[in-house]
């Protein structure tokens, strides 16, 4: 991929010390082997909100997939319905609302951001009732996007503005750039086919959801609830409170806010303050099958992925995409008979080696602001 297309995907805020900390905190949590245990025959399966799901993780939200590859919200749709998990649609999306629907059909999710149009906002859960979708996630970690050095660096931005050094990281990358021409510059599908027809502005404000509003929401919408982004004890218990359906905790994979604790590190705590049976996905981090193994152990009901899905289909489209996740899959089954166990219900915190063998976490390395 050109430069400007992977720091887009692999870039975060600032100095990129919380991405790099969410990594890093998973490496320190060690799992305890068991041995002697019959786990010849281990089952993936899990059931979340109600619904049963081929693998213990599914897919999450992107804005403009198809930058990485012009198939790639086709390819994310036949995978979710190939391993039976759930897709979630971003609002800023290289594919409508309704296209998606058509492609990965109940396995399809849908993420709003409220923007700037609090009109063109509820267009988009009209639009995905319309559908057919019984899932809606709100994300709320995202007021104002925050300040990525490698896309101002690079000059990113929606719809590209060419500039002479754009070019030529283009014209260095003939092969993405052809399939791009070919099949079209992908664009952020829900803003231009809404009833306002209202460009996508990235930049422009999304704290039009408030609280007030997530109350609105919740009448609003028929189906399950998610709230995404949440990092805060005291905002999880208002969450719930609300009747929202479920929690994702995440620090939106350091892209937001680079001093913010790692995620794996807030969501015991979250665990703890919506107590033992109130539904938990998680997000930020993850990176292999023991990653998925660890999130579950400290209280997650469900994880889900961005970064590394989106890695595999820059490198090698739906076969790539295909391949890693199977391979995460394996990852996960072969972490269950590591710690003596055949199934995804019989994750606990037991299989967290103590805490007291566990390496004290290292202070992140300190980089220079690079020039732009």
């Amino acid at each position: 991929m050109p430069r400007v297309i992977f720091d887009f995907i692999e870039g975060a805020a600032g100095r990129e010390v919380a991405t790099a900390r969410n990594q890093t905190r998973f490496d320190e949590i060690t799992l305890q082997p068991r041995v002697l245990e019959n786990v010849g025959a281990r089952r993936l399966e899990t059931r979340f909100l109600g619904r049963r799901h081929g693998l213990p993780f599914g897919i999450a939200p992107m804005g403009m997939c198809n930058l990485t590859h012009p198939d790639a919200d086709r390819a994310l749709a036949r995978a979710a319905s190939r391993f039976d998990i759930p897709l979630c649609l971003s609002s800023a999306a290289s594919s409508s609302i309704e296209e998606m629907r058509d492609w990965a059909g109940d396995h399809a999710w849908f993420q709003l951001y409220v923007g700037a149009s609090m009109e063109q906002s509820l267009d988009m859960v009209h639009r995905a009732k319309a559908a057919g979708y019984d899932t809606l996630i709100l994300t709320v970690d995202v007021p104002q996007v925050a300040r990525r050095t490698r896309d101002l660096r690079n000059g990113f931005q929606m719809p590209f503005r060419m500039t002479p050094r754009l070019l030529w990281d283009f014209a260095s990358h003939p092969s993405w750039s052809l399939s791009m021409l070919w099949n079209g510059a992908p664009e952020p599908r829900n803003f231009s086919t809404s009833a306002t027809a209202t460009r996508f502005d990235r930049s422009a404000s999304r704290a039009g959801a408030d609280w007030a509003f997530l109350d609105r929401l919740r009448d609003l919408w028929p189906g399950r609830l998610i709230v995404k982004g949440v990092g805060s004890n005291q905002d999880a218990r208002r969450i719930q409170a609300a009747g929202v359906d479920a929690i994702q905790v995440s620090n939106h994979g350091g892209r937001q806010l680079d001093s913010v604790p790692a995620a794996i590190d807030l969501l015991p705590r979250i665990r703890a303050a919506v107590g033992p049976d109130y539904p938990l996905i998680f997000d930020s981090g993850l990176r292999n099958g023991e990653d998925i193994v660890k999130a579950l152990a400290l209280g997650a009901d469900f994880v889900m992925l961005g970064r590394p899905l989106l890695y595999a289909l820059g490198a090698e489209g739906a076969h790539g995409l295909d391949t890693l996740i199977r391979i995460l899959a394996e990852e996960t089954s072969l972490t269950l008979a590591q710690v003596g166990l055949t199934g995804i219900s019989s994750v606990n915190a037991g299989i967290l080696a103590d805490a007291s063998d566990m390496p004290k976490p290292k202070p992140a390395a300190r980089t220079a602001l690079t020039a732009y």
